[in-house]
């Protein structure tokens, strides 16, 4: 499992994105109870989260092309400098009494403009910095990095907002990805994927991206089934999550719970780097449908005792589709064009999330907690059924990971 840390590039990258991780784990926390200690209205929540998701999903092809053509560690550190930025002005509005609503949702604009330009690149990156018969290894190991780092800022995310205030838990987002930006300087070894005398124009570079994407059935038929899942996820976690938390065991309970999931993912991730199925994508596919406990139970039974426990399983299952994910895309698409098929993927899986943040809030009032709360848990589990109806999501085999002397 300690192979990959034998590439410095690597080293770097998942330092970088532990730095990421640690603040990004923080930060919806607090955004959450800054919003609501500003207005106290759910839909305002959704608005500010929403706002976010938009841009980024309407950049997101942008910045596929983008890691494309450029070095994909240099796309990285100038995503991250402009999200420390934004999130720093966002601190300043909050610690220093002037946010507003529209403020807060111009600057998530942008902080979605910066998440869209890196999300490709880093998810691409990996098998720049490693050798191909570790690519199991390498992201089974920066997801277990970024978990710990999730697990940490989450716990910590709860505590900074109960005692000092969500601004000061937003600067300290600002702060990481400040720190990120320098450590991803460090990669300059890792190079553009495509020569510039080989680059088209982008309009070809998308519809090239596009043939990629679309000719491979097993993809979109799992980006359709993440389009669901995560605009139910997202909107329960962000939006509907901290309310019932407010209204009943508290907001750093709440950040324990998040917690919770995070540390059955580090679990996960050590699962994912010694267990490797024949037919991963499969396996990992069907695991999904796990995610629908925690909605149940939010409906259903709102204690943090059952809350951590099925928090704790999503988090190892889910740890499990993620790497084998990663993994089938990084061996079967040509690494010149894997960027691109990532910002399809992230287009089509996070597409529908600032639906699913927008609308939580008006169909809980409308229809109540309980009842959306199941909805969307009954959705979830339909998408996963209808994405294993597939024969090639059920075919795809995996390459044998390397085994070392």
């Amino acid at each position: 499992m300690r192979e990959p840390l034998r590439h410095r590039p690597f080293r770097f990258l998942v330092a970088g994105r532990v730095a990421v991780h640690l603040g990004n784990a923080v930060a919806p926390i607090a955004l959450a109870f800054a919003v609501l200690d500003l207005t106290g209205s759910v839909i305002d929540l959704g608005i500010v989260v929403g706002a976010r998701s938009i841009a980024n999903v309407a950049l997101l092809l942008f910045g596929g092309v983008l890691a494309d053509r450029l070095p994909r560690a240099l796309v990285l550190q100038g995503s991250t400098t402009l999200a420390g930025l934004t999130q720093g002005l966002v601190a300043a509005a909050v610690l220093g009494g002037f946010a507003s609503i529209p403020l807060l949702a111009c600057l998530s604009v942008l902080n979605g403009a910066a998440a869209a330009t890196s999300m490709p690149a880093t998810a691409s990156l990996v098998p720049q910095t490693v050798p191909p018969g570790l690519l199991r290894q390498a992201n089974a190991l920066a997801r277990m990095g970024t978990t710990t780092a999730t697990i940490i800022g989450a716990a910590a995310g709860g505590m900074l907002v109960g005692v000092v205030g969500p601004g000061w838990g937003i600067a300290f987002n600002a702060g990481t990805f400040l720190v990120a930006s320098a450590l991803f300087a460090r990669m300059r070894s890792v190079t553009a994927p495509v020569p510039p005398s080989e680059r088209s124009r982008p309009l070809a570079e998308l519809r090239e991206g596009w043939r990629e994407f679309s000719s491979r059935t097993w993809v979109w038929v799992v980006v359709a089934q993440f389009m669901v899942v995560n605009a139910v996820i997202v909107g329960a976690t962000t939006v509907l999550g901290p309310v019932i938390a407010d209204g009943s065991f508290g907001r750093t309970a709440w950040g324990l719970v998040l917690a919770a999931e995070t540390a059955g993912a580090l679990a996960g991730g050590v699962i994912a780097a010694r267990w490797q199925p024949r037919r991963a994508l499969y396996v990992g596919v069907a695991l999904t449908v796990l995610e629908a406990a925690p909605l149940v139970v939010l409906a259903e039974a709102p204690t943090v005792p059952f809350l951590m426990t099925t928090m704790f399983v999503v988090g190892v299952v889910i740890e499990q589709f993620v790497v084998a994910w990663d993994v089938a895309l990084q061996e079967n698409v040509p690494q010149d064009k894997l960027a691109r098929v990532y910002s399809y993927d992230a287009l089509g899986s996070f597409v529908a999330i600032p639906v699913g943040e927008m609308a939580a809030g008006p169909l809980a009032q409308h229809f109540g907690m309980r009842a959306t709360l199941l909805g969307g848990a009954v959705l979830l589990v339909l998408a996963t059924l209808g994405a294993l109806c597939s024969k090639e999501v059920r075919a795809l085999t995996s390459v044998p990971a390397k085994v070392s002397d």
